[in-house]
């Protein structure tokens, strides 16, 4: 649904996005006329003080106010919860009645005005009970006008002023969006999205240096963020119905799905070891790349003990300058990763807490147990690191024996290099990381290879969008990659984001039911559970071979010569060749929970594993667990579960080959 234009401009918000906040307010508004009303009929209009003749003023110009916003208000409530997301019709009259709520501001704030000055001057020798629902009166007001001023800018939209309305974008045509002057239109209209969320980037990042490396990150994140929904008419609650919609199609598809045919192996078979003997392994080096985080998530998976071991231990860790590099002054990361790995201080070889955009902390240690020298990068903890996360910059990574393409996303190596040539040889080496480390991790051992044959790689909840397909294909030799459940991360790719907003786009335009019931209904699924809302949507009667071509709801939601609308009738669109695919390092190794979708809070999770392949990966999956599955805690619990009931849980998968 396009933005409601009112006051000359459009805004972030829809005009069935009314109904809520509406309701919210009408409920305030009919209390807050009753206690008045009832003060008023309690002191039968004479109030017996000096100021009397003034509060009942007072109250009957606001009995009169507070009645008539009352009825712009149901108005507004009633007209907003008609029509559908892509049929605004009903609601054509909404903006009239902004208007007409919007001038009612005016007398309350005159009104509020007054109420303070009587209450400061006028009140003495009144009852208390009357002062006081006047004081009440006046702060309610008070408090309402700050917060319509707040939520004005949380729906204020900078480039409303620029966005080309529906009107401009039928009369243009597509061929009028390829000429010249219909080119220089959606130029200057991004080209001003990105300034505008260059200047959210740095206002957010306030605290960082405004370094060159900075601002490359910042354009780079920009150009993404502003480029992904510029050629679609969508507000945020029109993405958050499409998500519902979407999850419960999903939870719909997944019931009526057939069970997966899982070979059955006997514990001994060749395919069975291998998943076991690379479980085991995996629990061992998440440990260290739990580790890798330090305290806060030392403490925060141990709430009751935590905090107390390390404010014994922090001021007594014996560090050296040239073993710890950067980190806190009273070492409490270094004491977290003696307690997480058990390792001594003397196994630790070098430990870097250096953070900046691309360079990513990691510690280097002597592993005796497994006769390993072990290599943990950090995930994303600070906000140098998200940035390095929503950076879509990709570079060249050149790998001697691969053909084909080798690129991956952006992220500095160098500074692990000189570390790792120091190593003794009769030690393998071993790599481990979770999130974005997993991502490091796996490019650092892609590039190190050839020096160490033997080197394995553990990758955690890796990142999707991460490297080419020739190197995908190499590292499975080498690269172990774990996944929980319906991790976002490890889908998180643009080719994947485009195909989720291609989906949202169809579900939201197909749907005939007004927002604020899909909204109530998928808070109520999500809460208590049930079975998925069969939605009935105008694809319900359309022949297959139609399917395939948008429909006019997802038209009207699109700019003409948009890379999307075109991604709606072909698969193999341009927008699926623009951007260059990357796909998750080596062999996947997928975690799931064992039974019902929903369980109770109480009862111990149990879970299975299965070898998959990256098409697995190739859609993002709507769930509550899908930022829960993604936690390094999680990942471990779900790790340690497996090794210590693997015979019962290991379902390897035919998809090893």
């Amino acid at each position: 649904m396009p933005g409601m234009v009112v006051f000359g401009r459009r805004w972030g918000i829809a005009s069935d996005d009314l109904v809520f906040p509406g309701s919210f307010e009408l409920f305030l508004r009919v209390l807050w006329w009753i206690g008045t009303f009832a003060l008023y009929t309690l002191h039968k209009g004479t109030f017996d003080c000096a100021g009397g003749s003034v509060l009942h003023s007072y109250l009957v110009v606001l009995l009169v106010l507070l009645a008539l916003i009352i009825l712009s208000l149901c108005a507004i409530v009633y007209i907003s919860a008609q029509g559908t997301i892509t049929n605004p019709g009903p609601r054509r009259s909404i903006p009239v009645l902004v208007y007409v709520r919007a001038m009612l501001y005016v007398p309350e704030l005159l009104w509020a005005i007054l109420g303070a000055i009587w209450v400061s001057d006028d009140s003495r020798g009144c009852e208390p009970a009357g002062v006081g629902a006047v004081i009440t009166a006046v702060v309610a007001s008070w408090i309402l006008l700050v917060s319509t001023g707040v939520g004005v800018l949380f729906v204020f939209d900078p480039l409303g002023s620029h966005r080309p309305g529906p009107q401009s974008q039928e009369q243009l045509g597509v061929r009028d969006l390829e000429s010249s002057d219909g080119s220089q239109l959606l130029s200057t209209a991004r080209s001003v999205a990105v300034r505008v969320w260059e200047s959210r980037l740095k206002l957010l990042c306030c605290c960082l240096p405004q370094d060159e490396s900075n601002r490359a990150a910042f354009s780079s994140i920009a150009q993404l963020v502003s480029g992904f929904f510029s050629d679609t008419d969508l507000v945020p609650s029109d993405i958050a119905a499409g998500l519902a919609l979407l999850h419960q199609e999903q939870d719909k598809m997944e019931q009526c799905r057939d069970p997966d045919d899982v070979l059955s192996h006997s514990p001994s078979s060749p395919i069975a070891e291998d998943l076991e003997a690379e479980l085991e392994k995996a629990a061992h080096c998440m440990q260290f790349a739990v580790a890798a985080y330090g305290w806060p998530l030392y403490v925060y998976s141990n709430p009751l003990s935590g905090a107390c071991k390390l404010s014994r231990d922090c001021c007594k860790t014996e560090t050296a300058e040239y073993d710890i590099v950067g980190g806190d002054s009273m070492g409490c990361h270094f004491s977290s990763m003696l307690h997480s790995t058990g390792l001594q201080y003397r196994d630790f070889i070098y430990v870097s807490f250096h953070n900046q955009i691309y360079e990513i902390p990691f510690f280097v240690a002597l592993d005796h147990k497994r006769e390993a020298v072990l290599v943990a990068v950090r995930g994303t903890l600070s906000l140098r690191d998200l940035l390095t996360d929503l950076s879509a910059n990709c570079e060249n990574l050149p790998v001697e024996g691969v053909s084909g393409t080798c690129y991956a996303h952006k992220v500095r190596l160098d500074e692990f290099l000189p570390e790792l040539q120091l190593f003794a040889k009769e030690y393998k080496l071993v790599i481990t990381g979770h999130s974005l480390g997993a991502g490091t991790a796996s490019l650092l051992a892609i590039l190190l290879r050839s020096s160490f044959p033997t080197l394995r790689c553990y990758a955690f909840s890796p990142p999707g969008g991460l490297m080419s397909k020739a190197l995908a294909d190499y590292s499975r030799d080498f690269v172990v990659s774990v996944v929980l459940g319906k991790d976002l991360v490890p889908r998180l790719s643009y080719p994947n984001m485009e195909d989720l907003k291609r989906r949202i786009l169809k579900m939201v335009s197909n749907c005939n039911k007004p927002k604020y019931r899909i909204l109530l209904q998928a808070c109520w699924y999500e809460m208590f559970g049930g079975d998925p809302d069969d939605f009935p949507t105008e694809m319900d009667n359309r022949r297959e071979e139609q399917l395939s071509q948008p429909l006019l709801g997802e038209e009207s939601m699109l700019i003409r010569g948009s890379s999307s609308y075109q991604s709606l009738a072909s698969e193999n669109s341009p927008v699926h060749l623009a951007n260059l695919p990357l796909f998750l390092p080596g062999r996947i190794l997928h975690i799931t929970e064992d039974g019902p979708s929903r369980r109770s809070c109480f009862s111990q999770a149990r879970y299975r594993a299965e070898w998959s392949s990256e098409t697995a990966f190739r859609s993002i999956l709507i769930s509550p667990r899908m930022v829960a599955d993604h936690m390094p805690d999680a990942v471990l619990r779900s790790l340690c579960s497996l090794t210590r009931d693997r015979p019962f849980n290991l379902c390897p998968s035919s998809l090893i080959a």
